[in-house]
């Protein structure tokens, strides 16, 4: 294993929550901001759309976000640890994920934070620890920059495909935007075929075959709009910025056999843009850790949320 330190002056910690209302603005418009309780499973976004959560055990509470096309089912095996452990886990899906509505719409970070936003607010977590995936990784740092950080005690980004993914100018280290496009168009043309293709480098080789499926079952779940624009959101992003805003304490946690998002081009550079966090390198482990890792996993997010 290799650990890395990255020791750098945070940044002041921002008041949760968004902005104060205006003169003249609407009881309606104010009455959309303020949280409401959440109804059964169920929390209400902005803009109506309803979004499943799991709620088990007590404690201090966890927060899981979920990978691109995966709903909260992913984490149940880390989820059940860490209960087992004394602490309160969350997970919910993602708008078009899972038994979340599909609206056909609201893919973007912006919202996507926001819909986190209903989540923490409507639940009412404080002291929070925000666990994300893959594209979540991006979910957190949005809803960090957008709303502060008044309610999360640390954050772990979990093979994250932060912070920018698209060559550009200023990100030669990127990808060729033409790589993205194929992909797509592959999934529009036959999207289990092209899940069934991309499987084998996402576990190790000995992961159990019934694994591999239940993992694809889960992303055969996604809707079609969700998937597409959620792939062509995370590509597109550049959450620098939002990275060297995070002011609370983060653990980077990434195999060095990640296909996906390779160690490079995202674990390490998040680690580096992010204040006063911490690189753990997995070896060995691919993009789907959560599965192939999950025992050494639930230690290290034991341990960094009891920390």
């Amino acid at each position: 294993m290799r650990e890395q330190n990255i020791d750098r002056q945070a940044a002041p910690v921002e008041v949760d929550g968004g902005p104060a209302a205006t003169p003249g603005q609407s009881s309606a418009q104010e009455a959309r901001r303020k949280p409401r309780p959440a109804s059964g499973p169920f929390v209400e976004a902005q803009d109506g759309a309803r979004l499943f959560h799991r709620d088990w055990g007590a404690g201090k509470p966890v927060l899981f976000l979920s990978g691109w096309a995966l709903s909260s089912e992913m984490w149940g095996y880390s989820m059940t640890d860490l209960v087992d452990h004394g602490l309160r886990c969350v997970a919910y899906d993602r708008r078009g994920h899972g038994r979340s509505s599909d609206p056909g719409r609201g893919y973007d970070y912006d919202t996507l934070a926001d819909d986190l936003a209903a989540v923490l607010e409507q639940l009412d977590l404080r002291e929070v620890t925000l666990v994300g995936h893959s594209m979540s990784g991006g979910e957190i740092a949005r809803y960090l920059s957008r709303h502060g950080g008044g309610r999360i005690a640390r954050a772990v980004f979990l093979a994250p495909t932060t912070p920018m993914l698209l060559r550009a100018a200023d990100n030669p280290v990127g990808l060729d935007r033409g790589l993205f496009e194929q992909a797509r168009a592959a999934m529009r043309a036959d999207y289990p075929g092209w899940l069934a293709d991309n499987a084998p480098p996402f576990f190790v080789d000995d992961t159990p075959p019934a694994v591999r499926g239940w993992v694809q079952h889960l992303m055969l779940q996604c809707s079609m709009k969700a998937l597409l624009d959620c792939n062509r959101a995370s590509v597109e992003a550049d959450f620098r910025d939002d990275l060297r805003r995070i002011a609370v304490p983060t653990l980077v946690l990434h195999g060095d056999r990640d296909v996906s998002a390779p160690l490079a081009l995202t674990g390490e550079r998040t680690a580096a843009l992010i204040p006063g966090s911490r690189l753990v390198v997995y070896e060995g482990a691919p993009h789907g850790l959560f599965i192939t890792h999950r025992e050494r996993l639930s230690r290290d997010l034991l341990a960094f949320a009891q920390g």
